[in-house]
């Protein structure tokens, strides 16, 4: 699994006592969660605590959530109702400015636990209960840099006890955490906008059954066969939901594409592989010029022709087709969506699409019809919507692809940050 590596004891011997455990908290679900005075930490988090909202907590990547007692104080002398576990947290140390460590910073604690910080913990209704006012974003790091809590992985399992000894450890050499905060942000992009493009659709009349879990998403579309409307995304982050996923697609009938790391089910291979892309937008160069093309952004007005476009170039016909050209007014009201047609020598020759959000620019899908094909218009598309984000203050571009389309974004400056499979399971 990314990011896992083992523990060694010449890293223990260069670490400072700088902080302890003050408490080790769990519970069935919700907050508060309780003093348990030690417990297991296992690749998932604490034996015997779990989550009422699985759908964005837990997980390999978010196994343990950490609050420092010093922020909890400051919280606590304004007024608010909050004190250790109540907002959650699995561990609350003492001496240690927990939301000021980048991530990658490793946590020594007691004689055999490793964490890694991996992001702060992003705070939520689920919490109001601590603040006098239930307004949770008072442990936010974006208002309040050093009174957030933190995730982290677990890079060693072992035994936390209260009172343990928690020693700060520089990142490893070749921790993978600044690329995971990176795909966090790249994959929410993803998976916001298929939602809102299964809603979009499901608006104009499609039969689509939406399974919203957080950070992961899924769809059912009985009737329409394919990955576009019968697919999964964010598992990586929120593994836990997996079943519940399966469960959908059984329930519904369909055969579902799950997006992942590992197999939803066991001995399950990937029917293909896609990569997740990446990269600054001013990294992606201007494109060749090619004779006779415009690019233009166009609207609600011009959407249907647009989407024509795209079921052209991928060949789509039948119910899936007729979903899309349907969908295409409310897919174009969509905050954040943008759409591209590219004209040569005055005719309709290619199309793709961008949405922002959270400043990044999510390219999806591009095509281009086949008698335009080998002139260069697909990197003209990639350049232009690169521009499209810089002009709407995106930090980021990504895109998911495989085959041509993939090397397409390659060779205009994206970098590849991972593979993923994509898993077909078959309808029941």
């Amino acid at each position: 699994m990314l990011g896992f590596a083992p523990r060694t004891d010449s890293d223990l011997a260069a670490a400072p006592a700088t902080g302890r455990v003050l408490q080790v908290s769990a519970s069935p679900g919700g907050v508060p969660k309780r003093s348990v005075g030690h417990a297991r930490v296992g690749r998932f988090g604490l034996e015997g605590d779990a989550h009422h909202h699985d759908g964005v907590h837990g997980g390999p990547h978010r196994a343990v959530c950490l609050f420092a007692i010093e922020a909890i104080r400051r919280v606590a002398a304004e007024g608010h109702p909050i004190g250790p576990g109540t907002v959650g947290e699995n561990l609350t140390t003492e001496g240690i400015e927990l939301a000021t460590l980048p991530p990658g910073t490793r946590l020594a604690i007691g004689g055999e636990l490793l964490l890694e910080i991996s992001n702060p913990a992003n705070p939520c209704d689920v919490i109001r209960g601590s603040f006098r006012d239930g307004k949770s974003g008072r442990i936010s790091i974006l208002k309040h840099p050093t009174d957030s809590r933190v995730y982290a992985r677990v890079l060693v399992e072992g035994i936390v006890a209260e009172g343990d000894t928690v020693r700060v450890l520089p990142p490893a050499p070749d921790n993978e955490a600044a690329l995971h905060v990176l795909l966090e942000r790249l994959e929410a992009n993803e998976r916001r906008f298929w939602l809102a493009t299964w809603e979009a659709v499901a608006a104009a009349g499609a039969d689509l059954r939406i399974l919203d879990l957080g950070d992961a998403v899924a769809c059912a579309g009985p009737g329409l066969q394919g990955g576009h409307f019968n697919a999964a995304y964010g598992l990586r982050f929120v593994p836990d939901v997996r079943d519940r996923v399966l469960e959908h697609f059984r329930s519904n009938g369909v055969t579902g594409y799950v997006v992942d790391l590992e197999p939803p089910l066991p001995g399950l291979e990937p029917e293909t592989r896609g990569s997740v892309l990446g990269c600054e937008p001013g990294r992606i160069a201007a494109a060749a010029p090619v004779v006779g093309l415009t690019i233009r952004e166009v609207g609600a007005d011009e959407s249907t022709a647009w989407e024509t476009i795209l079921c052209d170039g991928f060949a789509l016909d039948g119910p899936v087709r007729a979903a899309w050209l349907a969908a295409a007014p409310a897919i174009a009201r969509i905050p954040g969506m943008h759409m591209l047609i590219a004209d040569l020598d005055g005719g309709p020759a290619g199309a793709a699409g961008l949405y922002t959000r959270a400043r990044v620019g999510g390219m999806s899908s591009a095509a281009v019809l086949p008698w335009a094909r080998g002139r260069g218009i697909q990197g003209a598309l990639i350049a232009a919507r690169a521009r499209l984000a810089e002009a709407n203050a995106c930090t980021l571009v990504t895109g998911q692809a495989e085959g041509t389309s993939e090397r397409n974004l390659l060779r205009a400056g994206m970098a590849r940050l991972l593979v993923r499979g994509i898993y077909r399971v078959e309808a029941p």
